[in-house]
């Protein structure tokens, strides 16, 4: 670097352009570097260590019913915890109803858990799915499912227990997890 005044008009423009050439630099290591994980976020699921029973899940739905998963054993149940305010989660939403298309109502099932919203907001951007949303207000389902943000999804497989996990936005139609999720129905037939 060339020794400037530091008062000078050119010593100003000299220190400017250096840094914005190393801030740009910087940048684009930065952004190298969450490729491979921004790659594989939204690719499949991870299996849950020693597969524990599902925790209890009882909540109002959008008509103040209460739906409890126990009612739904037997079948793959798709957990999605999620917020209108959360990105990742308005970005999946309607990827949870192409997956459940995709599967025997007999077999699968998808339920939205939205955390700490009115019905309202909820309402006016989900409108009517295809699938439950229940309310967790208080967020405690999401502290017994030991959720550490959203989005977080999980499987719970025909026995009630925990086979499936993501952290973070996820296409639930992508290939990669239909395929996770074929397998767990496979597993479950006797």
């Amino acid at each position: 670097m060339k020794s400037f005044s530091t008062n000078s008009p050119a010593a100003v423009t000299q220190l400017a352009t250096e840094r914005r050439d190393f801030l740009a630099a910087a940048a684009g290591l930065a952004l190298l570097a969450a490729l491979p994980a921004a790659r594989a976020q939204g690719r499949g699921m991870s299996s849950v260590v020693g597969v524990p029973p599902a925790p209890t899940l009882a909540l109002p739905d959008m008509d103040g019913k209460i739906i409890d998963l126990a009612r739904y054993r037997g079948k793959l149940v798709l957990v999605n915890f999620w917020a209108t305010w959360c990105p990742p989660c308005r970005t999946e939403f309607p990827s949870l109803s192409r997956v459940r298309k995709l599967f025997r109502p007999a077999e699968f099932e998808v339920i939205a858990v939205n955390v700490g919203e009115d019905m309202e907001t909820v309402f006016s951007f989900a409108a009517t799915p295809a699938f439950p949303v229940l309310f967790d207000r208080d967020a405690q389902a999401m502290a017994r499912w030991q959720i550490m943000g959203l989005a977080t999804t999980l499987v719970v497989d025909r026995q009630g227990r925990l086979a499936l996990r993501a952290a973070g936005g996820r296409e639930f139609d992508d290939p990669v997890i239909v395929e996770q999720l074929r397998e767990l129905l496979k597993q479950g037939k006797t």
